[in-house]
């Protein structure tokens, strides 16, 4: 044999050390239990299953149980995933100035659960919760945290969030939560994740209650108590303008929305109407309430866009 070139017997002994340490990787990997995280858009979900189940978007006119909610999405991966293990639930909500409300704070504290906080602007919409989700969604992917991403939400502006972790090999499943009429969620959205699935109303139902605003309707029974202020007349207004959105549509917000701050006579004839069934009481005579009736109405309505 040549001087300075190897035997057969080293490279022999060379290739069965190299197939010993490919064996070792592969049997590492084999046993590494892959992992999944929940992402949650608590905007979509609050508007969602509020006007499936409560007939509104209106937050304050339902109460939701997120820690029920959470659980049972935690549940459900655990079928679908069943050789996965969870790294955590991302809750992504809106706050003014990033300040946890009360209801925020009690998720947070729950386990396996982070609450990351976006902006609230004065129209209550929600500023910089999708970035928040691409950042999260393509760091753990491009880290190789998660193989599989849970993404529940609806909106257009998550579709570069799916296309980032998918680039960094992880699958998202986009999961939403069932319609009255039309689509909640976007269609780009739609084509670009790898599954989908839809939770409907009886899932839903168990985790909304409406709230009683202490002025509805009690068979044939008067009001009770002193008349309602009026902050509680301008949260009587939004729930008469959630239904009436769910009911007519946004397109008919065209039509309105010129004439800020007046109403169309019939549309204010027929608030005035709703607002004194539910209240129990006349408002005719009472100048200051109806302003904040036609408030509580404009308040919602704007804040849809």
């Amino acid at each position: 044999m040549p001087p300075g070139q190897p035997d057969l017997a080293s490279i022999v002994a060379g290739i069965e050390r190299t197939n010993e340490l490919l064996q070792r990787v592969l049997a590492e990997v084999a046993t590494t239990p892959s992992t999944h995280a929940i992402f949650v858009d608590a905007g979509y979900v609050y508007a969602a299953a509020g006007r499936l189940v409560a007939g509104t978007e209106d937050r304050r006119a339902f109460e939701l149980d997120a820690e029920g909610l959470i659980e049972a999405f935690i549940d459900k991966a655990r079928t679908i995933f069943p050789d996965s293990r969870l790294l955590r639930v991302y809750w992504f909500d809106g706050a003014r100035r990033r300040i946890h409300t009360p209801e925020q704070q009690s998720i947070a504290e729950l386990p396996d659960v982070k609450v990351r906080l976006g902006n609230l602007n004065a129209n209550n919409q929600q500023k910089g919760v999708d970035s928040l989700i691409r950042s999260d969604l393509e760091s753990l992917a491009r880290h190789r945290a998660i193989g599989d991403a849970v993404l529940i939400g609806g909106d257009e502006d998550l579709v570069s969030a799916v296309e980032a972790a998918q680039g960094y090999g992880a699958r998202v499943h986009l999961w939403g939560i069932e319609a009255l009429d039309g689509r909640n969620q976007a269609e780009p959205l739609l084509w670009e994740v790898d599954s989908q699935r839809t939770f409907d109303l009886d899932f839903c139902k168990p985790y909304v209650t409406r709230r009683a605003t202490g002025y509805e309707l009690n068979g044939d029974s008067p009001l009770c108590g002193p008349a309602p202020t009026r902050d509680e007349v301008r949260f009587v207004g939004a729930q008469i303008a959630a239904q009436w959105l769910s009911a007519r549509g946004r397109e008919t917000l065209a039509e309105l929305l010129p004439g800020h701050p007046y109403l169309p006579g019939s549309v204010d004839q027929e608030l005035l109407i709703d607002a004194e069934g539910l209240l129990r009481l006349s408002l005719r005579a009472h100048a200051d309430l109806r302003r904040a009736l036609r408030d509580g109405f404009w308040e919602h309505l704007q804040a849809q866009y």
